[in-house]
């Protein structure tokens, strides 16, 4: 079994499309309006913006946190949380051991909650 999609409020699809493919660097998959139905694919797994879905907190990893939160502030998004570090990997049961998991959280176009998620070596383990 895995993930096949993740569903995301977006009162404006034309605004949210302009958000996240700034966000993840690359164009809609598909868009169908009506019924109000964006698609992104991300990593494999389709993130769907819609006008009828509830908002949900979303997760991306990016490779350089800081940079990326940088990057978003300049165009005017809203940080709810600068980049700071959620856990140390002691081992491998959520993430690389020693290593750090680092997260933010930025309000997207619609008023989500989206968190920003990097890891960094801590260690050469």
């Amino acid at each position: 079994m895995r993930f096949i999609q993740v569903a995301q409020r977006a009162e404006d699809l034309e605004r949210a499309a302009e958000f996240y493919s700034s966000l993840l660097g690359k164009e809609p998959q598909a868009v169908f309006d009506p019924p109000g139905l964006l698609f992104f694919d991300v990593g494999g797994v389709r993130l769907l913006l819609e006008k009828g879905a509830p908002s949900a907190l979303v997760y991306l990893e990016v490779a350089d946190l800081p940079s990326s939160v940088e990057g978003l502030r300049a165009e005017g998004v809203r940080i709810l949380a600068e980049p700071h570090v959620i856990f140390v990997h002691e081992d491998d049961r959520l993430g690389p051991p020693g290593s750090e998991e680092w997260m933010a959280f930025v309000e997207d176009s619609e008023g989500n909650t989206v968190g920003l998620v990097s890891r960094i070596r801590t260690s050469g383990d």
